[in-house]
């Protein structure tokens, strides 16, 4: 998978259309250094006076401020590294120690039911943070279009973010390469405990 274009559609409720440009900034911004789609999804959520709000500006302020060849170094040093780097920002290792363990095979499984499918030409495995978030954003999209449901919002979260994704982002922040990146995952940090508490609202049946 790759990086989703962020989706208006006449259908998306002004909240939800936040929700899928979040999900599509950290998209963006974890399979690569910020480029323009990611700044402008910043900007214009930078207006709000939320906490994740503020961590927009920040994370503004901050890239305003910044070389963008010491960016994309500090993304290269976080994400890649010689042989790897300070992070490894798959479900599969956070859960287990290592690559290519059950989560994976259990997140293929939940993609094919759902319709997804990897990109082709990418080889990394699809339990990257961002890809992740990727899906999350279509899953937004597609229930306004009803091609999804909310239930399966809250399922996919459940079963593939809500377990590690808010400590990934917290050793984001605490990563000694990360600068600008410290902002990203405050974002991060924010946003998965406001979508964990609205999903616990869901009136389940």
């Amino acid at each position: 998978m790759e990086a989703l274009a962020i989706k208006q559609t006449e259908q998306l409720q002004p909240e939800e259309a936040a929700r899928n440009a979040v999900y599509a900034f950290l998209a963006l911004t974890l399979y690569g250094p910020p480029g323009e789609r990611a700044i402008a999804v910043a900007r214009a959520m930078a207006t709000s006076d939320s906490l994740i709000g503020e961590a927009f500006s920040n994370f503004c302020d901050a890239y305003d401020a910044a070389d963008p060849a010491d960016t994309a170094s500090e993304y290269h040093d976080l994400f890649i590294g010689v042989g790897r780097g300070e992070l490894v920002p798959f479900e599969s290792y956070y859960l287990t120690g290592f690559l290519n363990e059950k989560p994976l095979a259990d997140l293929r499984t939940h993609l094919d039911e759902l319709g997804f499918e990897r990109a082709k030409g990418v080889s990394e495995p699809e339990d990257h943070i961002a890809a992740l978030c990727d899906v999350m954003a279509a899953l937004v999209t597609g229930t306004a279009s009803d091609e999804f449901t909310i239930y399966e919002q809250d399922q996919f979260f459940a079963a593939h973010l809500d377990r590690w994704a808010a400590q990934f982002f917290a050793d984001l922040g605490a990563a000694k390469t990360a600068s600008l990146y410290r902002h990203i995952a405050r974002i991060g940090e924010e946003f998965m405990r406001i979508e964990k508490d609205a999903f616990s609202m869901i009136e389940r049946t």
